[in-house]
């Protein structure tokens, strides 16, 4: 039986990894592959990986939204919770803040006093009234009728599929860009256009192929999704927490 002595050893384990690494260069044979260990979605078309991602959020039962919305030439801060029978959480617009509270279809709005109280205008000042009203309101849950105007916007803001819907649709040739990283979860980016014009989505390579974030196209705001199926209470507030104003809400 023949020998071999630590020279011919050595050469036999160096060349395989000598050529190796040539591949590498040249076509990328040897280099770890970057969905090892993932769901899989990375290795998807751009399509592909939207469907899953509206498959995964369609069939969510809770799901927290957070960030920022720019609509109509408003800017709206939400951190809301969501689930399909109802929402808990906080709105912000540029003059105030409020929390909205829905639980099946009756809906709470919840604010200080500042928010109730009437904006002075050129022409007039709060009244006394309006203050002891505002006053009166300050840090209760209203119910908001359902016959009040603003009741179907406030509820906009606590739809689950509405809002989902509304947020991580892409317009345009959706394209396959970057990997990242939100919250410590790998994911991979789908956008709308080249250059993300019709929006940028943040798919999950970890678990279930969720949206991750989703930045809008032309600077409209950018959300973070998280918190997928995780359950969280919902209950109406208690008598004394609440004012029922009947068929419509105080001015404001």
């Amino acid at each position: 039986m023949a020998v071999r002595s630590p020279a011919s050893r050595i050469r036999r384990t160096v060349a395989p990894l000598a050529l190796c690494a040539g591949l590498t260069v040249g076509l990328g044979a040897c280099a770890a592959d970057p969905d090892e260990g993932t769901n899989g979605v990375g290795r998807l078309s751009a399509p592909e990986i939207e469907q899953k991602a509206q498959t995964a959020a369609d069939s969510a039962k809770a799901v927290r939204l957070a960030g920022t919305l720019v609509s109509k030439g408003g800017t709206y801060k939400l951190d809301m919770r969501l689930k399909q029978d109802g929402a808990t959480g906080s709105v912000a617009t540029k003059n105030s803040t409020f929390e909205l509270l829905r639980v099946g279809d009756a809906l709470y709005l919840k604010a200080d006093a500042d928010f109730w109280a009437h904006e002075e205008t050129a022409t007039a000042e709060p009244t006394d009234a309006d203050a002891e009203a505002a006053d009166t309101l300050d840090d209760m849950y209203v119910k908001v009728p359902q016959d009040d105007p603003s009741y179907k916007q406030l509820r906009g803001f606590t739809e689950m599929d509405v809002l989902l819907d509304g947020l991580i649709g892409l317009h345009g040739t959706t394209v396959k860009g970057d990997r990242d990283q939100i919250g410590g979860v790998r994911t991979v980016k789908v956008k709308g256009g080249e250059d993300g014009e019709g929006g940028t989505l943040d798919v999950a390579l970890d678990g279930s192929p969720y949206p991750l974030r989703f930045a809008r196209g032309g600077g409209a705001g950018v959300v973070v999704l998280s918190e997928w199926n995780k359950e969280f209470p919902l209950e109406e507030p208690s008598q004394e927490e609440t004012l029922d104003y009947g068929m419509q809400l105080p001015r404001t």
